[in-house]
């Protein structure tokens, strides 16, 4: 009897350790960095103890970086949003950790996504949005950012209000 198969063709693949890729420390793909968020979501006692929140601005921290990414943990009070922006050069995973916020785009015909707790959204360099927490209660965030979040410019939205360039190192405007 002729069977070719793959494990006929090319033998037993963990007979060969020298074709296997070694674990990566750090992700490098966009899915591991979905993944990297993911991890640090269900390691609630890694972020829950730094969490603060405050009345007069979004409150941040960084919670991690690594070679070329960042991890921010963000908290929102009712009514706290980030204005209508972009990354800069930066792709980015926003993973909502507790509550809920909306996600507002002019590229969509929807326009407006909602994010419960759980909820993860990737996005490339360039992509306009803007987070709000339109709930009445607090919601707590994580973001990753590769490369590391340098600018946040901010864009006009559709009812014409116009903003300008944030930069900070770190960034104290991440989404």
């Amino acid at each position: 009897m002729n069977s070719d198969n793959d494990l006929q063709i090319a033998g037993d693949i963990l007979e060969v350790p020298h074709l296997l890729q070694p674990p990566r420390e750090h992700p490098v793909t966009v899915a591991e960095f979905a993944g990297l968020a993911r991890a640090v979501a269900a390691d609630r006692a890694q972020w829950a103890h730094l969490i603060r929140y405050d009345a007069t601005t979004r409150w941040y921290h960084r919670l991690r970086t690594g070679p070329g990414y960042e991890v921010w943990l963000l908290s929102w009070v009712p009514g706290q949003g980030s204005g209508l922006h972009d990354h800069g050069r930066s792709s980015g995973v926003l993973t909502v950790l507790e509550g809920s916020l909306t996600e507002r785009t002019e590229r969509t015909e929807r326009g407006t996504r909602a994010l419960a707790a759980g909820a993860q959204r990737v996005f490339a360099p360039g992509y306009v949005h803007e987070v709000v927490n339109d709930s009445l209660e607090p919601a707590v965030s994580l973001h990753v950012y590769y490369p590391g979040l340098t600018a946040m410019p901010m864009h006009t939205s559709a009812d014409g209000e116009a903003h300008g360039e944030v930069r900070a190192e770190p960034c104290p405007a991440v989404v």
